[in-house]
């Protein structure tokens, strides 16, 4: 069994991981890691053996339905076909002293919190009635037998219309839907890749086969309405000085180099702290962190988004596309990469 320790981090951190070209500037050449077979060792058990969200729970016993293949809402983002395929494995050890669930009358869906954390969502629509107190609910099978052992009458709410943190209606929490767009990321797959090319203005990407580090972040975020190209060109039209880095704004690739990204979610978005194990600020799903993958150049040069899963370090995956010869997928990195900044969609 290989021994991690913090000499070997380091070296591996210095020796190895190098800049991410098509991070840090998709304009240029990119750059390829001369990766040893140690560090795909590394790497590979969380990106290829571990399962991904898509993964049903059998049932406990034959005549229970098996959690069902997708989440089966109506999302209006990003990668429409890949809803089929999107679902939320739910973390194995919840607090039902903690969870509610809130039913939304306008959009139809049920989400299930913890405390005040939007962890995943439900259609209303089903064929299997559940009775809840006084209220009747109408949930898939596969659904009814997840959430059936969260829910009583004390902790179910129904409102009428959608929460103010659902900035495309669709009744999926902001942070949530970046994070089931991160999800959908992950099924599409893009291989590493896509330099410097001329796409729309607003809502530009190019091809959803291709993609580097940001791409993942700016796809995901879309997931929840929010359009970081537009929304870039507005800050940096804003406030220019706070983009030092910019000469002269090109809508084209702004917004897909990391350095450049880092001034808008100081200005835009909600700052977390950067701890690993911080009780009163927990790392959560959804969460946008840049990460410093080479310390001798300063400041950071990737960035991901965090998943709900663990990875064999016990530290939450990042989903995100690491350098050439990889795709988009979930990476236990935490252990070995520094977070800089960590951010959340006020």
């Amino acid at each position: 069994m290989h021994v991690y320790n913090r000499q070997m981090e380091t070296t591996w951190v210095l020796g190895v991981l190098v800049v991410l070209g098509g991070c840090a500037s998709p304009m240029s050449a990119e750059a390829t890691p001369a990766e040893s077979s140690e560090v795909r060792r590394i790497l590979e058990p969380a990106s290829k053996a571990l399962p991904r969200n898509v993964t049903t729970a059998k049932p406990s016993t034959p005549n229970e339905p098996a959690l069902e293949g997708a989440l089966g809402v109506k999302d209006k983002g990003v990668f429409s076909d890949l809803d089929t395929k999107t679902q939320i494995v739910l973390p194995s050890k919840l607090s039902r002293e903690t969870l509610r669930v809130e039913h939304n009358l306008e959009s139809g869906v049920l989400v299930l919190y913890d405390g005040n954390w939007p962890l995943k969502v439900y259609p209303a629509d089903g064929s299997q009635q559940v009775r809840v107190g006084t209220t009747s609910l109408m949930l898939r099978p596969g659904d009814a037998r997840e959430l059936t052992p969260f829910l009583n009458s004390t902790n179910l709410r129904v409102v009428a219309k959608s929460a103010k943190s659902d900035r495309d209606n669709d009744g999926i929490p902001d942070a949530l839907d970046v994070f089931v767009g991160a999800i959908k990321t992950v099924h599409n797959g893009a291989n590493y890749g896509g330099g410097y090319r001329r796409i729309d203005f607003p809502g530009g990407d190019i091809p959803r086969e291709d993609g580097v580090c940001t791409d993942v972040v700016i796809r995901a975020v879309r997931n929840a309405g929010v359009d970081i190209q537009a929304e870039l060109q507005k800050e940096i039209k804003r406030s220019p000085k706070s983009f030092p880095m910019v000469k002269k704004r090109n809508p084209n690739i702004d917004h897909r180099r990391v350095k450049t990204l880092l001034p808008y979610f100081k200005r835009q978005w909600e700052a977390h702290t950067v701890a690993l194990d911080d009780k009163a600020d927990p790392l959560r799903p959804g969460d946008i962190i840049f990460m410093d993958t080479f310390p001798r150049r300063s400041g950071p040069d990737h960035i991901g988004i965090l998943s709900n899963r663990r990875g064999p370090s016990g530290h939450l995956l990042v989903i995100n596309n690491w350098t050439n010869g990889y795709k988009t997928s979930e990476m236990d990195l935490l252990k070995f990469v520094p977070i800089t900044h960590r951010y959340r969609l006020p």
